[in-house]
């Protein structure tokens, strides 16, 4: 039972908290929260663990024991009816005994699409859905773009100048933006299961492509789009592949022997289609979802950025935008897309806006 002081949106509020914890640690599965109430107390709790497994609302019973039966149970994503790796957490969640579960919204995945649902309503449980549906949409978008679309969702950051420059015209580029800024960049990585650029961007600056100073954060696999792997080998993506997961989406005619080279020393392999020289970017993104990514955190550079939002590849946009004025002869944050008309512009959603000292950060949602 739920206190009448408290909502549903309260306790599912809650829920999506749990859920966010895990998120970029557990794919190839959703990041779900769960929690369960018996007359007005939590007494359970749980959130979907490392790699995907434990689920959360086994976490969740787990923790409440005996005082399962009978209560209400809030859960961020349907509850699976499939046996999978683990038990059906539909299941579960019966023989526990639960007399309400309320869910924020469907599963689109095949192996479950309302089953889990139904499981729970055939043995006599009550289930109330659409709490916080849209909050809860947004929470497993990546989940949901991967099981509909075949692709993760991506989020494209970009750091520019005010007049929309990345690098001045030698190409300078470290830093644009503030140390609070890059830290905010940090925590938005861990958030995500890859991190994607370009075989230019590794070129030039020559990344790291990992998470710090964020305690408990796992690194994120370093996705690398390059055609025939034309990237450095003093690199300091190379010197740390043994110790950080790199992918490399390369093309079909890429030499044996740079491939050998990369996948001795650990880079897992991902083959690509192109076109005139350039990967489909569609066709390397699904790959991507194949081996079970749900979300990529894409950081350029230019040329990436153009191809990802002219094929309609981009699902969110991330800029921080530092006090400084680069000019014209500065390479731009964007290629050239080929618009001559600016009703074919695209018009962006702001979701959020944030100053972080001397730069403000904006968050747009692309559809």
């Amino acid at each position: 039972m739920v206190s009448q002081s408290l909502t549903y949106e309260h306790y599912m509020t809650v829920a999506l908290s749990l859920g966010r914890r895990g998120l970029g640690k557990t794919w190839p599965n959703p990041s779900v929260g769960c929690v369960i109430v018996n007359d007005g107390v939590v007494v359970g709790r749980g959130n979907t663990g490392d790699g995907g497994r434990p689920h959360a609302e086994t976490q969740a019973l787990a923790q409440a024991g005996n005082r399962a039966k009978g209560a209400t149970v809030f859960v961020t994503l349907e509850p699976c009816s499939h046996e999978g790796q683990t038990g059906s957490c539909a299941k579960a969640l019966i023989d526990a005994g639960v007399g309400h579960v309320v869910v924020a919204i469907k599963d689109d995945d095949p192996r479950v699409n309302g089953s889990g649902l139904l499981m729970l309503k055939s043995a006599g449980i009550k289930v109330t859905t659409g709490v916080l549906s849209e909050k809860a949409k947004y929470a497993h978008s990546g989940f949901l773009t991967k099981t509909n679309e075949s692709r993760p969702k991506v989020t494209l950051k970009l750091a520019t100048s005010l007049d929309g420059r990345i690098a001045t015209r030698s190409g300078d580029s470290q830093w644009i933006t503030s140390e609070k800024s890059r830290e905010i960049v940090h925590l938005q990585r861990s958030s995500h299961d890859a991190i994607m650029v370009g075989a230019g961007t590794v070129r030039k600056d020559n990344p790291r492509l990992t998470v710090r100073n964020i305690a408990r954060a796992a690194n994120p696999v370093r996705v690398l789009i390059s055609n025939k792997i034309n990237l450095p080998q003093d690199s300091k993506i190379f010197a740390s592949m043994k110790s950080h997961p790199t992918w490399i989406v390369h093309g079909t005619d890429t030499n044996e022997g740079t491939k050998k080279t990369w996948a001795e020393e650990g880079a897992k392999l991902l083959e690509a289609k192109c076109i005139n020289g350039k990967i489909i970017l569609k066709n390397a993104l699904k790959n991507l979802a194949f081996e079970g990514l749900t979300s990529v955190y894409c950081e350029g550079g230019s040329h990436l950025a153009a191809g990802l939002l002219s094929n309609n590849l981009v699902d969110e946009l991330i800029i921080f935008t530092a006090g400084i004025i680069i000019g014209e002869d500065g390479l731009p944050t964007v290629a050239s897309l080929g618009l001559d008309k600016l009703q074919n512009a695209r018009r962006l959603d702001l979701m959020e806006s944030v100053t972080l000292g001397d730069d403000i950060m904006t968050r747009w949602s692309v559809k």
